[in-house]
């Protein structure tokens, strides 16, 4: 069975001993089968907020920066952002190598380097930027203002949207497909009144979210000895 939103609704109409959607009902299905679909949905949400930073929600953004403009939009499904991660891309058309940008408060923007911001006349205060600050509005800001189209990388957790399409694959790596079946059968057996194998499912869920935190979360930075012998 695909590791798909039609693969994963039909694990839990075989647990139930239900009939399998397959692609030309999934969309239309009504009843028991779209409560099936919610659940599976649920339990994937209820996965990723269990955790900040999975790394199966690890995205790299690309941004064409704008000659003259200093502030830019996060993206929608930012959850949250790697702010020491922000480079100036190498770009042979440009001429520009790769650059690290150094990050400041927002604070030390405005008192420092704000007025620059509104003198948008002033093209000599343009350059390739140096460094990247957080707004109050999820929006980063580049100080210089850029001189060129700079290509600027930075990488960022998602919040993956709900699945929808039959063919829509959750980030979640497939060996855990496990883990959201058993997250949907408890939502399916309260929808059916059946509250000792929801709380058996419930349990079976929760042991399983410890065991993709020990898995994914518990990270061990390793040291190195510089004394000299």
């Amino acid at each position: 069975m695909a590791y798909d939103f039609i693969g994963l609704v039909n694990d839990v109409n075989r647990r139930l001993n239900e009939v399998e959607l397959n692609s030309n009902n999934f969309n239309s299905a009504t009843g028991f089968y779209s409560m099936a679909k919610d659940a599976i949905n649920s339990s994937i949400r209820k996965v990723n907020q269990e955790a900040f930073e999975w790394p199966f929600n690890h995205v790299e953004q690309e941004d064409t920066l704008t000659p003259g403009q200093v502030r830019y939009a996060y993206p929608t499904d930012a959850k949250t952002i790697d702010n020491e991660s922000y480079r100036i891309k190498r770009d042979a058309t440009i001429g520009n190598e790769t650059k690290r940008l150094k990050l400041i408060s927002y604070e030390e923007y405005l008192d420092k380097y704000l007025d620059d911001e509104y003198n948008t006349d002033d093209t000599s205060l343009r350059s390739i930027p140096e460094f990247v600050f957080r707004t109050p509005n999820r929006e980063y800001g580049v100080y210089p203002a850029p001189d060129e189209a700079y290509k600027l990388a930075y990488e960022y957790y998602s919040i993956p949207t709900d699945l929808s399409s039959a063919t829509d694959v959750p980030t979640l790596p497939e060996q855990f497909r496990y883990l959201i079946v058993d997250g949907a059968m408890y939502h399916v057996f309260i929808f059916r009144g059946n509250t000792q194998d929801a709380g058996m499912y419930q349990q079976r869920f929760e042991e399983g979210l410890k065991d993709l935190r020990s898995i994914y979360t518990n990270r061990y930075e390793y040291l190195r000895d510089t004394r000299i012998r």
